[in-house]
């Protein structure tokens, strides 16, 4: 820590310079200040300005810091690579810089397609990362942290070889995921990430076996007990990433439950939602509607909820199964519902009912 003091105060008052130029341009900056926006750049979650000029850089500062101080801290590490240690430092810096430059910009009212933002973004970071992997040596906080790696020098040395080839390639299909339409943009987006994570580890655990059978002998982890227990806890949140992502990709329902008075529509992964039979303005059945692109939400190769936008309706609110080929629509007090169920035949039944209830 104390070689690297210069470095370490320059780079965290990097991530506070946002803070900075928020406290000069106050008087300028609007009340509400956007901090989320959809794919479409339409701002959909806004923060006080209180909150978008100081809470993201204190956050990523006191990211930054933990960083610095397990890396540092890592006696298995020592002599590591300058250029693997520069991530460290200035990953989180970057960071800070451009996504408060986004809150900014859009404050001043400046609009951006996060469609394509968004991967370009990503892919810069796969391929900056991906051309350092190579270089990062064997140690307990960089890097494919797995007991295969952290036991055999090889092991390691292959592996991140071929991670960074991997992060790479991503880091490219990244790029080119911005000719993609809107609506595939987040399940290629988890796709590039479970490549990344999962290619290197299988990888490795086959480098593994490979030695086994060879007779190849590994060593004790470096760091002793807590050593081991680091290395088997970064490959159990790794598969628990891995298995979260498969589960919230293929799982989940929607069920709409026809109450007296109002009718409710309950979901995995999304508010339920009720709605008054007397507040409905008008239903219609369709077989030709274009979902659009969310813009805030949740998606999967399963299910689609939340906001989305189309050039039919503007900004509306989906229930839909991915699959759904009809849909039923409805306007309610000036704003659209749209539902799809799981196949046709359960739509169509749905669609009956809701009429019914509503010429009551």
């Amino acid at each position: 820590m104390k070689k690297n003091k210069i470095k370490i105060v320059l780079s965290s008052a990097v991530i506070l310079l946002p803070i900075l130029f928020g406290l000069i341009m106050w008087d300028k900056l609007p009340d509400s200040v956007a901090t989320h926006w959809g794919f479409d750049g339409a701002a959909d979650g806004f923060g006080t300005k209180p909150l978008a000029v100081f809470c993201l850089p204190i956050l990523l500062l006191l990211l930054h810091l933990v960083c610095l101080f397990f890396t540092m801290r890592d006696n298995s590490g020592r002599g590591q690579s300058k250029k693997a240690l520069d991530i460290i430092f200035w990953l989180v810096p970057l960071t800070s810089l451009f996504s408060n430059g986004l809150v900014y910009a859009a404050a001043f009212g400046r609009t951006f397609d996060f469609s394509i933002l968004l991967p370009l973004s990503l892919g810069i970071t796969f391929i900056f990362v991906g051309n350092y992997l190579p270089k990062v040596k064997q140690n307990m906080t960089l890097g494919i942290k797995v007991s295969w790696t952290l036991s055999n020098e090889e092991n390691w040395n292959r592996t991140h070889r071929l991670a960074g080839k991997v992060w790479v390639i991503c880091g490219i299909v990244s790029l080119f995921s911005i000719f993609l339409p809107g609506e595939a943009l987040i399940p290629v987006s988890l796709c590039i990430a479970v490549a990344a994570a999962g290619i290197p580890i299988v990888y490795s655990y086959c480098i593994y076996k490979k030695h086994q059978k060879e007779g190849v002998e590994y060593g004790a982890m470096p760091g002793g007990k807590s050593g081991k227990m680091a290395g088997i806890i970064s490959a159990f949140v790794v598969v628990i990433i891995l298995v979260s992502v498969t589960v919230l990709m293929f799982t989940g329902d929607i069920e709409v439950s026809c109450g007296d008075s109002a009718f409710k529509i309950e979901t995995a992964y999304w508010p339920d939602m009720e709605v008054d039979y007397s507040k409905i303005e008008s239903i219609a059945y369709r077989d030709d509607l274009d979902v659009g692109t969310r813009t805030n939400g949740f998606g999967s190769a399963r299910l689609l909820m939340g906001t989305f936008r189309n050039d039919e309706f503007g900004s509306y609110t989906l229930y839909a199964y991915a699959a759904a080929k009809e849909h039923i629509v409805l306007e309610i007090g000036g704003k659209t519902l749209v539902i799809g169920m799981g196949d046709t035949g359960e739509t169509r039944e749905l669609y009956k009912l809701l009429q019914a209830k509503i010429e009551k």
